[in-house]
Protein backbone atom coordinates (compact mmCIF):
# COMPACT_ATOMS: atom_id res chain seq x y z
CA UNK A 1 0.00 0.00 0.00
CA UNK A 2 1.36 3.41 -1.00
CA UNK A 3 2.05 6.08 1.58
CA UNK A 4 -0.79 8.57 2.01
CA UNK A 5 -0.05 12.27 1.45
CA UNK A 6 -3.03 13.51 3.52
CA UNK A 7 -5.70 12.19 5.87
CA UNK A 8 -8.66 10.77 3.99
CA UNK A 9 -6.74 10.00 0.81
CA UNK A 10 -8.25 7.18 -1.22
CA UNK A 11 -6.49 4.29 -2.89
CA UNK A 12 -5.11 5.39 -6.28
CA UNK A 13 -5.71 9.07 -5.58
CA UNK A 14 -2.79 11.35 -6.44
CA UNK A 15 -2.21 14.92 -5.29
CA UNK A 16 -2.01 17.23 -8.30
CA UNK A 17 -1.90 20.68 -6.72
CA UNK A 18 -1.99 22.41 -3.34
CA UNK A 19 -2.65 26.15 -3.16
CA UNK A 20 -3.73 28.85 -0.74
CA UNK A 21 -5.41 32.18 -1.09
CA UNK A 22 -3.08 35.12 -1.76
CA UNK A 23 -0.97 36.32 1.17
CA UNK A 24 -2.66 39.74 0.90
CA UNK A 25 -5.70 38.21 2.60
CA UNK A 26 -3.78 38.57 5.87
CA UNK A 27 -3.93 42.39 5.68
CA UNK A 28 -6.29 42.58 8.65
CA UNK A 29 -3.62 41.23 10.96
CA UNK A 30 -1.09 43.82 9.83
CA UNK A 31 -3.63 46.66 10.16
CA UNK A 32 -4.53 45.59 13.69
CA UNK A 33 -0.85 45.33 14.64
CA UNK A 34 -0.21 48.88 13.40
CA UNK A 35 -3.38 50.14 15.10
CA UNK A 36 -2.52 48.65 18.49
CA UNK A 37 1.09 49.86 18.33
CA UNK A 38 -0.15 53.36 17.44
CA UNK A 39 -2.76 53.38 20.19
CA UNK A 40 -0.18 52.26 22.71
CA UNK A 41 2.16 55.05 21.62
CA UNK A 42 -0.38 57.89 22.12
CA UNK A 43 -0.07 58.04 25.97
CA UNK A 44 3.73 58.33 25.65
CA UNK A 45 3.23 61.40 23.45
CA UNK A 46 0.70 63.01 25.81
CA UNK A 47 2.66 62.44 29.05
CA UNK A 48 6.28 61.70 28.14
CA UNK A 49 8.79 60.53 30.70
CA UNK A 50 6.56 58.20 32.68
CA UNK A 51 7.80 54.62 32.55
CA UNK A 52 4.32 53.11 32.99
CA UNK A 53 3.38 54.17 29.44
CA UNK A 54 6.15 52.01 28.04
CA UNK A 55 4.50 48.99 29.64
CA UNK A 56 1.12 50.07 28.24
CA UNK A 57 2.73 50.28 24.79
CA UNK A 58 4.34 46.86 25.32
CA UNK A 59 0.93 45.41 26.23
CA UNK A 60 -0.64 46.92 23.10
CA UNK A 61 2.21 45.54 21.00
CA UNK A 62 1.62 42.09 22.49
CA UNK A 63 -2.13 42.21 21.75
CA UNK A 64 -1.42 43.39 18.18
CA UNK A 65 1.13 40.62 17.64
CA UNK A 66 -1.29 37.99 18.95
CA UNK A 67 -4.01 39.25 16.60
CA UNK A 68 -1.61 39.25 13.62
CA UNK A 69 -0.38 35.75 14.51
CA UNK A 70 -3.98 34.49 14.71
CA UNK A 71 -4.79 35.89 11.24
CA UNK A 72 -1.57 34.43 9.80
CA UNK A 73 -2.22 30.98 11.29
CA UNK A 74 -5.75 30.93 9.88
CA UNK A 75 -4.32 31.77 6.45
CA UNK A 76 -1.47 29.25 6.68
CA UNK A 77 -3.61 26.31 7.77
CA UNK A 78 -6.36 27.02 5.19
CA UNK A 79 -5.62 25.52 1.79
CA UNK A 80 -7.06 23.85 -1.29
CA UNK A 81 -5.89 20.38 -2.24
CA UNK A 82 -6.57 19.15 -5.77
CA UNK A 83 -6.25 15.46 -6.56
CA UNK A 84 -7.06 13.47 -9.67
CA UNK A 85 -10.53 12.77 -8.16
CA UNK A 86 -11.60 15.81 -6.11
CA UNK A 87 -10.97 19.26 -4.74
CA UNK A 88 -10.64 19.48 -0.98
CA UNK A 89 -11.13 22.83 0.74
CA UNK A 90 -9.69 22.99 4.26
CA UNK A 91 -10.46 26.20 6.16
CA UNK A 92 -9.11 26.92 9.62
CA UNK A 93 -11.76 29.01 11.40
CA UNK A 94 -10.05 29.38 14.77
CA UNK A 95 -7.58 27.59 16.95
CA UNK A 96 -9.74 24.48 17.34
CA UNK A 97 -12.29 24.82 14.50
CA UNK A 98 -11.64 23.45 11.03
CA UNK A 99 -14.04 23.00 8.09
CA UNK A 100 -13.39 20.52 5.26
CA UNK A 101 -15.38 20.40 2.00
CA UNK A 102 -14.82 17.83 -0.76
CA UNK A 103 -15.98 18.39 -4.33
CA UNK A 104 -15.70 15.57 -6.86
CA UNK A 105 -14.14 16.59 -10.17
CA UNK A 106 -16.82 14.63 -12.03
CA UNK A 107 -19.49 16.93 -10.49
CA UNK A 108 -17.99 20.12 -12.00
CA UNK A 109 -20.11 21.69 -14.73
CA UNK A 110 -17.98 24.76 -15.45
CA UNK A 111 -15.00 26.69 -14.14
CA UNK A 112 -14.50 30.42 -14.49
CA UNK A 113 -11.78 32.78 -13.34
CA UNK A 114 -11.79 36.55 -13.02
CA UNK A 115 -9.01 39.10 -12.47
CA UNK A 116 -10.82 42.13 -11.05
CA UNK A 117 -8.54 44.92 -12.29
CA UNK A 118 -5.11 46.11 -13.26
CA UNK A 119 -3.76 46.01 -9.69
CA UNK A 120 -5.01 42.48 -9.19
CA UNK A 121 -3.35 41.50 -12.46
CA UNK A 122 -0.08 43.11 -11.42
CA UNK A 123 -0.18 41.48 -8.00
CA UNK A 124 -1.20 38.16 -9.56
CA UNK A 125 -4.47 37.31 -7.86
CA UNK A 126 -8.04 36.68 -8.92
CA UNK A 127 -11.21 34.71 -8.20
CA UNK A 128 -12.14 31.18 -9.27
CA UNK A 129 -15.80 30.16 -9.58
CA UNK A 130 -16.52 26.44 -9.81
CA UNK A 131 -20.12 25.59 -10.75
CA UNK A 132 -21.64 22.23 -9.88
CA UNK A 133 -25.10 20.68 -9.86
CA UNK A 134 -25.34 21.22 -6.12
CA UNK A 135 -23.99 24.79 -5.90
CA UNK A 136 -21.00 27.01 -6.49
CA UNK A 137 -17.57 27.08 -4.88
CA UNK A 138 -16.04 30.54 -4.99
CA UNK A 139 -12.35 30.89 -4.19
CA UNK A 140 -11.41 34.55 -3.94
CA UNK A 141 -7.93 36.11 -3.83
CA UNK A 142 -6.22 33.12 -5.50
CA UNK A 143 -2.64 33.58 -6.58
CA UNK A 144 -2.09 32.81 -10.31
CA UNK A 145 -5.76 32.03 -11.10
CA UNK A 146 -5.09 31.32 -14.80
CA UNK A 147 -2.62 28.54 -13.96
CA UNK A 148 -4.99 26.94 -11.45
CA UNK A 149 -7.91 27.35 -13.88
CA UNK A 150 -6.02 25.44 -16.61
CA UNK A 151 -5.04 22.63 -14.24
CA UNK A 152 -8.63 22.29 -12.97
CA UNK A 153 -10.03 22.30 -16.52
CA UNK A 154 -7.66 19.49 -17.55
CA UNK A 155 -8.46 17.40 -14.46
CA UNK A 156 -12.23 17.96 -14.78
CA UNK A 157 -12.21 16.89 -18.43
CA UNK A 158 -10.23 13.74 -17.54
CA UNK A 159 -12.67 12.94 -14.71
CA UNK A 160 -15.75 13.14 -16.95
CA UNK A 161 -14.25 10.76 -19.54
Amino acid sequence: MAEMAFDGQREGEEVELIFRRHFLTTWRGLVMLILFVGLGYIPMLVRPGEQVWFFVWLGCLTVGLLFALNVYMKWYFSYYLVTNERIRQVRQRGIFRKTVVDLGLDKIQSIKYDVPGIWAGMLGYGTLLIRTQVGNMTISMVQKPEKIYNILQDLASKATK
